[in-house]
């Protein structure tokens, strides 16, 4: 624990120079980043044990960094410690959603952190998944994790996935970067992706569950289930209850 190498991402590195000494003091490795952009690249080059990460950055808050870098197989399971000078509810509960394992509110304690920041790397310690084996992990390109994190935030609620614009915002990027990295890795824009989800998804509940027709189109976002009914049957080529029928029939043989 005494060598662990800690990266600190925000965009006032002046507010944790109190940390950085503490840390060095107690044999720690730190990195330090000014910006959410630059942090998430370090992030991704050096695999830290633990990060401490800013809300409230330009270009790319908080929140977007997390959702990317939960997409990168060496990261996925690092500790990350949200510091932030925002207390709201909503954004300690989301931040924790999102994978975060604490949430911290500036001014902070320095050695209030050092102490969580202990108890984290003993945690990831104890349950078994050392840093040795995640460093291992295959490496995913930039436009990959994006992609990841864009398609996982869109599955999470097909009912109402954001729209383009949030979508973007919430990854970090940009509408014209999304809509071109759906293109080359999917060879479809966002929308035809919802809509392709959305049916897939039609699948799965018309297959193991006894909710009629209308209760699947409004679970999975179709404004009504006459256009539920149309974009299925273009896609499958029969109606959801002749699939439904067909499914059963065919499960029962």
């Amino acid at each position: 624990m005494a060598h662990a190498h800690i990266l600190l991402i925000d965009d006032h590195p002046e507010d944790l120079i109190p940390l950085v000494t503490l840390l060095r003091s107690a044999g720690m490795r730190v990195s330090l980043s000014d910006s959410s952009r630059q942090g998430y690249q370090r992030a991704l080059a050096l695999t830290p044990d633990l990060i401490v990460l800013d809300l409230h950055m330009p270009g790319m808050d908080g929140f977007s960094v997390c959702r990317l870098l939960r997409e990168a197989p060496a990261l996925q399971a690092t500790p990350i410690i949200f510091l932030s000078a925002s207390n709201t509810l909503e954004e300690r509960l989301t931040g924790l959603q999102l994978g975060g394992v604490d949430f911290v509110t500036k001014p902070y304690a320095p050695e209030e952190m050092l102490a969580r920041i202990r108890v984290h790397l003993r945690l990831r310690r104890q349950h078994g998944k050392g840093t040795s084996g995640l460093r291992e992990e295959t490496r995913t390109d930039k436009d990959e994790l994006l992609l990841r994190a864009a398609t996982r935030l869109i599955l999470e609620d097909l009912a109402a996935p954001p729209a383009l614009a949030e979508l973007a915002r919430a990854m970090g990027t940009h509408e014209k970067r999304l809509l071109k990295i759906f293109r080359d890795r999917l060879n479809m824009t966002v929308f035809a992706f919802v809509r392709e989800a959305r049916l897939q998804k039609a699948k799965e509940l018309l297959a193991s569950h006894q909710l009629s027709v209308e209760d699947v189109a409004a679970l999975i976002g179709f404004s009504s289930a006459a256009n539920f009914a149309t974009a299925f049957k273009s896609r499958e080529g029969i109606t959801p209850r002749e699939y439904r029928n067909l499914y059963r029939q065919t499960d029962g043989c």
